[in-house]
């Protein structure tokens, strides 16, 4: 899967920089950021934040802004250019991740989206914005958000193989 390979790259890349990826998500699809962040850093000695975990801040930007602006307003705060940030969304029509992606790509960072055809949506307009799509060929949540954390099990195993830790 050519896009697998490509998203490994930007990773690499990435982690070579020493830029960061950001990590962002709701609801089933908020746990795999977590899980990533935590396994990245740890594991690839790679800068990882997840923006789904700061319940402080997150709240606070829906409380004080719109909830559609949880992953702008942190965001904001966090991301330089040449980061990379990665979506996760089943259907891919997450008012909140398509606003983050936008963002993100306006200030110099690479996205790369990870989702599904849930209800028929073929990856919604996440799919269209991020740099990078991988759609998981599913319209079945459950399925999509158990594919999304192979898909980061993959990808943080193929930069272990290729660096031999």
């Amino acid at each position: 899967m050519p896009q697998m390979e490509e998203f490994w790259q930007l990773v690499e890349t990435t982690r070579k920089s020493g830029a960061t990826v950001h990590f962002i998500g709701n609801g089933g699809s908020a746990g795999t950021p977590s899980h990533s962040a935590g396994d990245w850093s740890k594991e690839l000695s790679l800068r990882t934040i997840s923006h789904s975990d700061n319940a402080s801040s997150l709240t606070a930007w829906a409380n004080d802004t719109d909830y559609a602006n949880i992953f702008v307003g942190q965001l904001s705060t966090f991301i330089r250019s040449g980061d990379l940030v990665v979506a996760f969304s089943g259907s891919g029509n997450s008012e909140n991740v398509i606003n983050g992606i936008e963002f993100s790509k306006e200030n110099g960072c690479k996205t790369v989206a990870i989702t599904g055809d849930y209800r028929g949506s073929g990856g919604g307009q996440l799919a269209n914005i991020a740099d990078l799509c991988i759609l998981v060929p599913s319209q079945s949540m459950e399925r999509i958000e158990d594919t999304q954390l192979i898909i980061n099990h993959i990808i943080k195993e193929a930069v272990k193989s290729n660096h031999g830790l």
